[in-house]
């Protein structure tokens, strides 16, 4: 790694200029294609990273391997002290990590904090769980036998993650696979690598200190070509993949033929219901966050506003007069609500979607455009825009990575805005507002919500660590973080114990010789 921007950041996660192909921790020499970050708060090249060629990659993959005979066989509460104390080392880095993240992807600063709290609280939440992976006992209809079934860990399992959260997806992932006996090979987003290598130091350290193998925590850069040396690797059990549907279409496909796993992580359509009964307080407050939020980045932002007739005009003011107050500007300024688009490719597709929204017959409230001048020379800051529209509308059908929020309306009763809802490809996050309850147990019903995320009185954005974290349809069904989403880092085992003296056969059957 090259590194071209001096913050005193970037020296406190040990990001130095070194010459390296990514691994497990050790420094050589890599003959790989230079990938540079660039941020898009001002524009400055932060770094220079060799991507990971195929020796590279070989060599990653054969420490993990290595390092998971020794991993697999260590008690999982001796497993969840070693995640404990990833968790301290992020406390004591949080603030260097947090301002990281802020600057590489352009979030707000508080939010890149907020980033590196999930992952603290993953970990907190896997240290626990290290004592708690159990499975069920079961009555065999055998005399004196005992049914049982139990998890065994997987083996080495590759994550690839997007650019909008640098960190705390791969540390959802990988704290559960840790404490589940897995160990990890990591590709973080070609737009987001020097957050990789900073968490790939921070592990490092806690590794070291415990003289565990340095395969436990494996990193590669690099682009889609990488990613394929994953997809297509027999020696990965299971692939864990957040991005687009169409990224999560060939990599679903990929694993699929080799009969491996994938865990699916894709696009949002999210919507908020607003019922006549909704509090216009809270539900503005949710809807605005939930669509400038990380510069509407994130794949739960809120696309789409369903407003019922009788509240429409009402809550279009009430927004109006809000997206007014937004500061946009620096993220590491903490009186900035909005930062920058991750790039110039981003400020494009947020421009076409615009003028696309128009040619489909959009009315545009509050106008978007790319902010140009002091503060502004990355290129990438662009105005939140709000846009009335239909449900129907071929761009509001897709999702569109920035600041765009869809008003829509809806009349008669709430079942009409959740047909509306549910009427997109997408089914990760959803929410309504309303203070009645007939109308928020109908939206969380059989009948309700088809979302893998549905709330109430809450916005679409900012799950928390304890449930599940995932959505249906195109957004590809898979579940992260909380519940019980470590099974999937596992194998289940069915096991039958026989302590008779005889051996009585399943369903009656007779077999004498």
């Amino acid at each position: 790694m090259e590194v071209l921007t001096q913050l005193s950041f970037l020296a406190e996660l040990g990001i130095k200029e070194v010459n390296e192909g990514t691994s497990t921790g050790q420094h050589h020499f890599s003959s790989g294609e230079i990938i540079e970050s660039y941020s898009p708060v001002d524009g400055a090249l932060i770094a220079k990273v060799k991507a990971s060629t195929k020796e590279d990659y070989n060599k990653v993959i054969v420490a993990a391997e290595e390092a998971f005979k020794t991993w697999r066989i260590m008690p999982a509460p001796q497993r969840g002290e070693i995640v404990r104390q990833f968790g301290e080392k992020l406390r004591q880095y949080k603030e260097p990590l947090g301002k990281l993240v802020s600057y590489e992807m352009g979030k707000s600063l508080q939010e890149g904090y907020g980033e590196v709290q999930e992952m603290i609280d993953i970990c907190d939440f896997a240290v626990g769980l290290s004592r708690q992976l159990n499975g069920m006992t079961m009555h065999s209809e055998r005399p004196l036998h005992r049914m049982y079934d139990q998890y065994h860990p997987l083996g080495v399992v590759g994550i690839i993650s997007a650019f909008n959260f640098p960190v705390a997806v791969w540390a959802w992932n990988t704290a559960l696979a840790w404490i589940c006996g897995d160990v990890c090979v990591w590709k973080p987003s070609e737009k987001a690598p020097v957050c990789g290598v900073a968490c790939q130091n921070i592990m490092a350290e806690v590794l070291k200190e415990n003289n565990l193998p340095e395969g436990i925590c494996g990193l590669i850069n690099g682009d889609y070509k990488v990613g394929e040396m994953m997809t297509t690797d027999t020696r990965l059990p299971l692939i864990s993949a957040t991005g687009s549907t169409r990224m999560g279409r060939i990599v679903g496909a990929k694993v699929a033929e080799r009969f491996g796993k994938s865990l699916l992580e894709l696009g949002g359509n999210n919507a908020i219901i607003v019922t006549p009964n909704a509090d216009l307080e809270m539900t503005v407050i949710g809807a605005v966050f939930g669509a400038v939020g990380t510069c509407g980045q994130r794949c739960t932002s809120t696309r789409r506003l369903i407003i019922h007739e009788s509240m429409y005009d009402t809550v279009k003011e009430k927004l109006v007069a809000a997206y007014k107050q937004l500061r946009i500007g620096n993220p590491l300024d903490e009186n900035n609500h909005v930062g920058p688009l991750i790039d110039k490719d981003a400020v494009n597709m947020y421009l076409n979607a615009i003028e696309k929204a128009k040619a489909e017959g959009g009315n545009v409230i509050i106008e978007g455009g790319v902010l140009f001048g002091e503060g502004y020379e990355s290129g990438c800051y662009v105005k939140p825009a709000i846009v009335e529209a239909k449900n129907e509308f071929e761009i509001v059908q897709d999702e569109t990575f920035a600041p765009i929020l869809y008003l829509l309306k809806y009349s008669g009763d709430v079942t009409n805005a959740i047909e509306m809802q549910n009427n997109v490809k997408q089914g990760l996050s959803s929410a309504i507002m309303t203070t009645n309850m007939r109308e928020s147990e109908l939206f969380l019903s059989h009948a309700g919500s088809d979302c893998g995320i549905a709330n109430v009185n809450i916005g679409t954005s900012g799950a928390e660590i304890g449930g599940a974290f995932g959505g249906e349809k195109e957004t590809g069904g898979g579940r992260e973080s909380g519940s019980d989403a470590w099974k999937i880092y596992m194998r289940r085992q069915t096991n039958t114990i026989n302590y008779s003296t005889s051996l009585p056969l399943a369903q009656g059957i007779k077999f004498d010789i």
